[in-house]
């Protein structure tokens, strides 16, 4: 029997690529995200490359909605060999402007959704006593990025989860893993929520998409790549792309990488 994939947030961009990639490495891929449309537009491209794709789609910040995706995806399939957690979204603004709703959104997204579908699979992977999970962060949750405050702290509990989870499992033949994109040059902008007043949210969005043309942009290709050479590979971290430099940076020089920062050097 085939292994099977499951990824979230595998409508468009890096998720799409990646269930792209996994399918012509042989895999069957369950696919989870909230568009229905979009999600069987991939699981026709999937089929179409010769494999079985089952697409469920799902709101990863709830819960029962989660349970109920591995649920059907083991009714399906029977096992899962591994799980890429790709959801999420973004969200530029001041702390300021920032709302308690607004951190729950991001938090329910970015850091529930992946221990939900976490919780959910684990027991399957414990009872195989093999499997694999990769967590997509971000380059966000290696170094703190301006007027990110709420998307950098979503990204750092999942850099923490995955180092600490992968404490846990390896010895019970589980490899967990994450993969720290930049920018994503794919519908970044669609996704991404821009808070304050409306000159600060042109801006925001302009800036970002002179950022999008620039040269530490990562294409969904790339991340795709680099969650199968997780998973391949059993490599525990890769960050993708050019901004390998500025994390670096940020590892040996903390304070002179804050500096730039702060002076609007460095762009994020």
């Amino acid at each position: 029997m085939p292994p099977t994939v499951l990824i979230t947030g595998a409508s468009q961009g890096s998720g799409k690529a990646t269930a792209l990639l996994f399918a012509r490495k042989g895999y069957n891929v369950v696919l989870a995200a909230r568009q229905a449309d979009r999600l069987e537009s991939v699981a026709q491209a999937v089929r179409e490359i010769g494999v079985s794709a089952l697409a469920i789609p799902t709101d990863v910040s709830q819960i029962e909605a989660v349970q109920k995706l591995v649920e059907q995806s083991l009714g399906f399939y029977d096992q899962i060999d591994v799980l890429v957690n790709n959801a999420g979204i973004c969200l530029t603004g001041e702390m300021a402007n920032t709302s308690l709703e607004d951190w729950q959104q991001i938090m329910n997204v970015n850091f529930w959704g992946y221990v939900y579908t976490i919780q959910a699979l684990l027991p399957h992977f414990l009872e195989r006593q093999q499997g694999t999970i990769v967590n997509v962060g971000s380059f966000g949750g290696k170094m703190p990025l301006p007027n990110m405050t709420a998307y950098c702290a979503s990204k750092y509990a999942i850099t923490g989860m995955t180092e600490t989870l992968r404490l846990e499992l390896t010895p019970k033949a589980i490899h967990v893993g994450i993969v720290h994109p930049g920018i994503i040059n794919s519908d970044f902008l669609e996704r991404a929520v821009f808070k304050g007043t409306e000159t600060d949210t042109q801006k925001g969005r302009q800036r970002m998409q002179e950022i999008l043309q620039g040269p530490i942009v990562s294409q969904p290709e790339e991340i795709a790549q680099a969650v199968w050479d997780v998973v391949r590979f059993k490599v525990d971290e890769k960050v993708v792309g050019p901004i390998m430099v500025a994390t670096e940076a940020y590892r040996l020089f903390p304070g002179l990488t804050q500096w730039m920062l702060e002076q609007g050097v460095m762009g994020s």
